[in-house]
């Protein structure tokens, strides 16, 4: 997806309304919880995964309590979450990933067919569409008043295998191995992120010209971002920006 997409498509989620925002800080609690299981330790300085959560949970404008809290449930949960990965098409052939967090498998499953069904064109067996994505770290900054060539050398001195600047931010991609050095050292420089997560990046993508097309394409990633057990939807819709219904 181009550069100008991905950060309206950013200040539109930080402009969300509070319901939006209660259903952002619910998935990363989980992401949180998940983390602090595997890897041991509700302390982020032991854990690596748990930081990049963190670290998320910022660029998404959780307040520093809220994140205190979050901590505190994913140390004390009980609850076992399973991860699992459904992959599809939209209309117009718009390839679709979705990463579920799930204490109800059967339940989440149901959920995420019924989206395909009723707004796409139908869920897809494992694979079907993961082979037009690459896994990469993703880690996006306000350009504000950055040095351009600054702020590039130091995410590259760091490992990042690739920069792009655009009109209102720089754009920093890794291998999801390299993804929480890159960041550190980017916060060491104290700079702060619009965005940092490890992503499913499309090598390709579409764009839809019918607004009956377009319509649905927004209620199917509506309806999966809304379900809580969803984590993160991917697509390779190009020009998302541009639906105003």
């Amino acid at each position: 997806m181009s550069g100008h997409s991905k950060w309206n498509n950013i200040a539109k989620r930080k402009g969300a309304n509070d319901a939006k925002k209660a259903a952002i800080f619910t998935k990363i609690g989980r992401k949180m919880a998940v983390a602090i299981k595997e890897g041991g330790s509700a302390n982020p300085d032991n854990n690596a995964k748990l930081r990049d959560c963190i670290a998320e949970a910022k660029a998404n404008n959780v307040p520093n309590d809220n994140i205190k809290r979050m901590l505190d449930r994913g140390n004390t949960s009980n609850v076992n979450y399973e991860a699992n990965t459904y992959e599809g098409y939209g209309v117009g052939g718009i390839a679709v990933i979705c990463e579920t967090l799930t204490d109800n498998r059967n339940r989440t499953v149901a959920d995420v067919r019924h989206y395909f069904d009723k707004f796409g064109a139908g869920l897809g067996n494992a694979g079907c569409v993961s082979w037009q994505f690459e896994q990469k770290g993703v880690l996006i900054i306000e350009r504000g008043d950055l040095d351009e060539d600054e702020t590039m050398m130091t995410a590259l001195d760091a490992g990042a295998d690739d920069f792009q600047a655009d009109e209102d931010c720089f754009q920093i991609y890794t291998s999801p191995e390299d993804f929480s050095a890159v960041r550190e050292a980017l916060e060491a420089a104290g700079m702060e992120f619009a965005q940092a997560e490890i992503q499913m990046v499309p090598s390709n993508s579409i764009t839809l010209e019918n607004p009956d097309d377009m319509a649905s394409m927004r209620k199917l990633l509506d309806a999966l971002e809304d379900n809580d057990d969803v984590q993160h939807v991917w697509h390779n819709w190009e020009n998302e920006d541009e639906y105003e219904g």
